[in-house]
């Protein structure tokens, strides 16, 4: 007895010195570049919290004109007086944008349109995880429609704003999960099978393939695109998961903060020099290897080709 609690005690020590080496080791990347935004505007999906709300209060501070588009409107004014305080800059706006309903994009898109006449940072930042099955308002499964419809239909709307204000960046959060992600055209909505864990992967696999051919599309018009995994990070994602929010708490040590997570996207968007990157996927604020099916140049034309056609769009 008195070994195994002298053993305990040992572990006990060794654990207390080593955490906060631990902590510094899965922090990952730090956005290093001192770039400064006076006059340019940026627009953050989903960034009433979480990763996107960290984001957008790290460009405010730099100078820039902040929309937080999000669903929850008080949420985000809530965000954004916060932001607003903490950075001294006024120009940090709130518009409503519910990504799963292509009424509700089309509405922000409009209105900003109207409201704003240059565009130089896309952050396609929101998202869903481990929903049970559920359809969006268009009746599209919810993580594909949210996660990746709405951001394709998004960008589709302000790519010319993005284009006049150019250079201009468009920047989209997926995920290490798209490893084990597949594009199902077969059955794109989940109605034959459904997996919440998958659907995710899927998902995120969709926005790297989105990413890539988008970079394609945007060859020598001025406007780059990059793809990132934020990391394991602690945040309102997992909501939907009381296992993963009860191993969120208990590995708390190897789970990145929301400001931690916030670093590749703020590097993507920022840094200087990384335009033959474009189409390139970001981990960390260096770039990463991603999995076969990421790489696959006719599942991404396919996929650019049907989500068009989901969508009733036209985009060359």
């Amino acid at each position: 007895m008195l070994l195994i609690l002298g053993l305990f005690t040992c572990f006990l020590s060794v654990f207390y010195v080593t955490a906060p080496s631990i902590r510094k080791y899965f922090a990952g990347g730090v956005c290093r570049t001192n770039v400064q935004l006076p006059g340019k505007v940026v627009v953050i999906t989903g960034a009433n919290t979480g990763i996107g709300k960290e984001t957008a209060r790290e460009l405010a501070r730099r100078g820039a004109r902040v929309y937080i588009a999000c669903r929850d409107v008080l949420k985000g004014e809530s965000a954004a007086s916060e932001i607003r305080a903490d950075t001294k800059n006024s120009q940090v706006l709130v518009r409503k944008l519910d990504l799963s309903d292509t009424k509700s994009i089309r509405a922000f898109a409009e209105g900003f349109l109207a409201e704003e006449k240059k565009l130089h940072i896309l952050i396609n930042n929101a998202g869903v995880m481990l929903c049970p099955y559920s359809k969006t308002a268009d009746g599209f499964e919810t993580h594909i429609g949210v996660n990746h419809l709405g951001h394709f239909l998004l960008t589709y709307l302000l790519l010319e704003r993005l284009k006049e204000s150019a250079p201009a960046r468009v920047v989209n959060l997926s995920s290490v999960v798209h490893h084990a992600g597949k594009i199902r055209f077969h059955d794109l909505q989940g109605e034959k099978y459904y997996c919440s864990g998958f659907a995710y992967c899927h998902s995120k696999l969709a926005n790297l393939l989105f990413t890539r051919e988008l970079a394609k599309r945007l060859q020598g018009t001025g406007v780059t695109t990059y793809a990132v995994h934020p990391g394991i990070v602690r945040s309102e994602l997992i909501r939907h998961s009381f296992l993963l929010c009860l191993l969120w708490r208990f590995f708390s040590l190897f789970v990145k903060s929301t400001w931690q997570g916030a670093q590749t996207t703020l590097h993507c968007a920022l840094a200087e020099g990384l335009e033959p990157l474009s189409g390139k996927y970001f981990s960390d604020c260096k770039r990463t290897w991603v999995s076969p099916r990421a790489r696959n140049k006719k599942t991404a034309e396919r996929l650019w080709n049907v989500s068009c056609e989901l969508l009733g769009i036209q985009w060359e």
